[in-house]
């Protein structure tokens, strides 16, 4: 299935990216809109209680995104269960926003795809593609350690050379004192530092600039 309905979270990420999705967008939304300059709206597709917050991936992440022409090439691009997103938005003038959230450190940290032999050969041409275009060696291991990270920036890389203007926003909550999330934007300025060092890419990749990195206060409402 690439339309998943989640639980209503009761801890960590899933719990706080239905919260700000559903009851405090505009806390998000301004977090947002902060580093994207000409925009002034946003509006959420998922994941909306009214759709069983419901997260997307494959195909219908696209069709929630109306971008269901680019459903052949994707195919042709990543196997079946690709990446399934946290949440997905539009902003007025047209940017498409994937968004991955995290609420510990230890979530950066993924095991590398398990995908059956012909598809690995697919998600690593994928990889290595996406790795050339934000500048990072051909011999960087993204299939590894990072995958997951990896994986956003392939796909962020792959609408963007479809002309789409994609945006990875990486929501990142600090304060989630019950699962032990960091406290400050730092710590996980530093876990990224050295997510992109392994993955090598380098600060100044123009790609780079199309990743947002949003901190969200969290301890208040634990």
């Amino acid at each position: 299935m690439s339309r998943i309905v989640q639980p209503s979270g009761t801890r960590g990420s899933l719990k706080w990216i239905q919260h700000f999705v559903n009851r405090d967008n505009r806390t998000l939304d301004a977090a947002i809109l902060a580093q994207l300059p000409g925009a002034n709206e946003i509006a959420w597709k998922s994941p909306l209680v009214s759709d069983g917050y419901a997260e997307y991936r494959d195909g219908d992440f696209l069709g929630v995104l109306n971008l269901s022409h680019l459903a052949p090439a994707l195919e042709g691009f990543w196997p079946k269960r690709g990446p399934q997103w946290d949440a997905l938005a539009f902003s007025e003038r047209g940017d498409v926003l994937l968004v991955e959230a995290k609420a510990h450190i230890p979530e950066l940290h993924s095991p590398g795809s398990a995908a059956s032999p012909a598809s690995l050969n697919r998600i690593k041409a994928a990889l290595a593609e996406a790795a050339s275009q934000f500048g990072a060696p051909a011999d960087t291991l993204w299939h590894g350690e990072f995958y997951q990270l990896a994986n956003r920036l392939a796909h962020l890389a792959w609408l963007r050379k479809h002309g789409v203007p994609a945006w990875l926003v990486l929501v990142n909550f600090t304060g989630d004192s019950d699962i032990g999330g960091p406290k400050t934007p730092d710590e996980w300025e530093q876990a990224y530092h050295g997510a992109y060092a392994a993955l090598g890419i380098a600060s100044d990749a123009p790609l780079l600039a199309r990743v947002l990195h949003i901190y969200l206060d969290v301890a208040r409402l634990a």
